[in-house]
């Protein structure tokens, strides 16, 4: 149900002082009101349960730009994170959005994908915490090294233990030093049912990662600056749980891939629900080729970000007419 005008000012004073913290000094001259309007608002938050930061993501889903998003990629549900002044990262207002979001999404009994890196990370650090029945959180891919400071298993664990969940962890790397070893472990019957099951979920959590020396797999030690370098000469253009996908959102034809341990890109598109959270504006060309893969049914996203999408969908649109 959307949110009446008159409520408005309610939701967005309940996420500016619960969800970030502001002061209600900051919040009235935030949104440009009184700090006793303030005050008021927050009270009829309260008795309302507005409270319930979850119920103010509603914002964010009525935004014109979010429908026509919707619209134009052909997408389940999309939320925008507007650019706002009070934020020193605004990457950190997209992942208290999308934190909430998930916890809606999340059903009683559901089993749950979750991938890894900075963004899942973040997301499961300042995720409410939730008392969830039933629910099973498991993780996409093979786990790293110790040094690494977002490890696929620290991403799974920590969301489980939010949402009083049980954890389901791989008990393998996420890379094999040669082809003939990943496929001996894959054939293995632990890991065999893990791989086989994740197309059972119905949510999943990730984000996409970029094909560069920033890279999270080149960042972990998966791969060097150059091998990244000629897996991009070679057309890769992001990463989806540990693999490398071409512009078309497809597995990329290489080695590497063919020595990770995750979920086959087949597997993750049979999950109806595929929350993916972009939070830095660098990803959007690999952001563009996990959409053209349709491994995304939920979106969240900055402002900047969703215009650029908005942008080159129209563009496209009137290059094909």
């Amino acid at each position: 149900m959307a949110i009446r005008p008159a409520e408005q000012l309610i939701h967005k004073a309940a996420w500016l002082y619960y969800a970030h913290g502001l002061r209600q000094d900051e919040v009235a001259n935030q949104l440009k009101i009184s700090r006793a309007s303030v005050a008021m608002y927050l009270r009829k938050a309260r008795e309302t349960g507005i409270v319930n930061i979850s119920t103010s993501t509603q914002l964010f889903t009525d935004d014109v730009l979010a429908r026509r998003l919707e619209d134009a990629l052909k997408l389940d549900a999309v939320w925008i994170a507007p650019e706002n002044a009070y934020v020193v990262d605004p990457s950190t207002d997209i992942a208290v959005l999308a934190a909430s979001v998930f916890l809606e999404l999340v059903k009683k009994g559901d089993r749950i994908g979750v991938a890894w890196g900075r963004t899942v990370y973040t997301i499961a650090d300042i995720m409410s915490f939730a008392d969830l029945q039933d629910v099973t959180v498991v993780q996409l891919c093979g786990n790293l090294g110790a040094p690494y400071s977002y490890r696929p298993d620290q991403c799974t664990m920590e969301i489980a233990r939010r949402l009083n969940a049980k954890g389901l962890n791989f008990y393998a790397p996420l890379v094999l030093s040669t082809e003939e070893l990943a496929r001996a472990l894959r054939a293995e019957p632990v890991i065999r049912e893990q791989l086989a099951g994740i197309s059972d979920c119905n949510l999943a959590l990730f984000s996409v990662g970029t094909v560069d020396a920033d890279s999270h797999v080149v960042k972990c030690g998966a791969l060097t600056v150059s091998e990244m370098e000629v897996l991009r000469n070679a057309g890769a253009a992001g990463v989806i749980a540990g693999q490398i996908i071409d512009a078309a959102g497809e597995a990329l034809d290489c080695s590497y891939n063919r020595r990770v341990i995750s979920a086959e890109l087949g597997s993750l598109g049979a999950i109806e629900k595929r929350l993916m959270v972009v939070q830095e504006d660098s990803k959007f060309e690999p952001l563009l080729a996990a959409l053209a893969g349709g491994l995304c049914t939920h979106l969240v996203v900055g402002a900047r970000v969703a215009q650029r999408l908005l942008d080159r969908a129209g563009a496209v649109t009137k290059k094909a007419s």
